[in-house]
């Protein structure tokens, strides 16, 4: 568990594997996260998903399904003391999440959907909505006012980047000055932000070695948390593997960010 207004008052970290590949990952994942949060100093949360519903290919591996997938996040969260986020796709997968994950994920794509909005706001956990690859960091007011209205104002708002023609993404850093208007803790999903977005074939593509700099240009602009996606041989990873962090290179970046 992790206090909101923790999240308020401290820089923090939101990293792990992009989609939950095995319990071994996890728990690799999960121990190098730990001894970071405690040489930073910092808030750690640990972020996996249990089924990515929008990957490019029907074909491409999704995870494990939330049933598995939360009874190997829950065992995460006992044994490393990591608070938990991951993302819900439909209404009904938002109270049974909830009953793991401190944190619930409103996928970009989704960012619009009230119903979905106001199922996340009434299980009273902590709310990250991504900002769509289409809308200015301005238009974020509305789903989190569709929040708000829901009775939870316990909401991150996070920048992943626009869509900028075919198979590509740049980032407006104005977006971060521009959510943190609304006065909620605005995070830069550094690995998201730097994808190709099928640009590989029947996958995403990326350029993970641009991502420290997501990081460092998004800490300019105030940004309050960092978003990154890691694995410890991301060219194997299930899924975004072209943007993903080697996780032994993670520590280099984060000594730039809080030391």
């Amino acid at each position: 568990m992790i206090a909101y207004s923790t999240l308020k008052k401290n820089s923090f970290l939101i990293a792990g594997p992009c989609v939950i590949e095995s319990a071994e990952l996890l728990t690799t994942v999960a121990r190098e996260l730990k001894r970071l949060e405690q040489k930073y100093g910092i808030p750690v949360i640990f972020k996996a998903s249990y089924d990515k519903a929008n990957r490019t290919s029907a074909a491409a591996f999704r995870g494990p399904g939330m049933e598995a997938g939360l009874q190997m996040l829950a065992r995460i969260k006992k044994e490393f003391s990591l608070p938990i986020l991951t993302d819900i796709h439909e209404t009904k997968q938002a109270a049974p999440v909830a009953e793991v994950a401190d944190v619930l994920q409103i996928p970009a794509f989704l960012c619009r959907q009230t119903d979905l909005l106001h199922a996340a706001a009434q299980t009273g956990k902590i709310v990250n909505i991504k900002k769509a690859q289409f809308l200015s960091g301005a238009d974020m007011y509305y789903p989190a006012e569709k929040v708000r209205s829901a009775g939870n104002g316990q909401i991150l708002l996070t920048e992943r980047g626009n869509v900028y023609g075919y198979n590509n993404l740049v980032v407006d850093f104005r977006n971060i000055a521009e959510m943190k208007k609304f006065g909620y803790p605005v995070v830069m999903d550094c690995t998201h932000s730097v994808q190709r977005p099928g640009a590989a074939g029947g996958q995403t593509g990326g350029d993970r070695e641009y991502a420290p700099l997501m990081a460092y240009s998004a800490k300019v602009w105030g940004a309050d948390a960092f978003f990154m996606e890691t694995h410890p041989d991301p060219d194997n990873a299930l899924s975004d593997g072209a943007n993903q962090i080697r996780l032994e290179q993670l520590e280099g970046i984060l000594d730039r960010l809080f030391l």
